[in-house]
């Protein structure tokens, strides 16, 4: 692509704050990417959401301020088919279950 007189180089996917963002629109390795390092803040958590001291209150803002983030972080890029949107929710489910 030319603008003025420079040229623009084309590339398949490029990072953007975090996210890795591909020609064609695909957007499941980075959904898995992120499902499994929400999985990793899940298990490195999953005492304290089982605890019995704690308020289910309280693990629900462990859960919405650890496992979500890491999980959404960069969703503003993302550009959802019906499964990969299933596969969110499927993880979501999961971790109340």
């Amino acid at each position: 692509m030319k603008i003025d007189n420079s040229s623009i180089e084309g590339v398949e996917e490029f990072k953007h704050f975090g996210t890795t963002l591909k020609n064609k629109n695909s957007i499941q390795e980075e959904i898995k990417s992120r499902l499994k390092l929400g999985n990793a803040c899940y298990y490195s958590v999953q005492n304290l959401l089982f605890s019995n001291l704690l308020s289910k209150k309280l693990k629900i803002k462990i859960y919405r301020t650890i496992i979500l983030p890491a999980v959404l972080y960069g969703c503003e890029s993302w550009s959802l088919k019906l499964g990969e949107e299933r596969r969110l929710r499927v993880f979501e489910e999961s971790i109340w279950a």
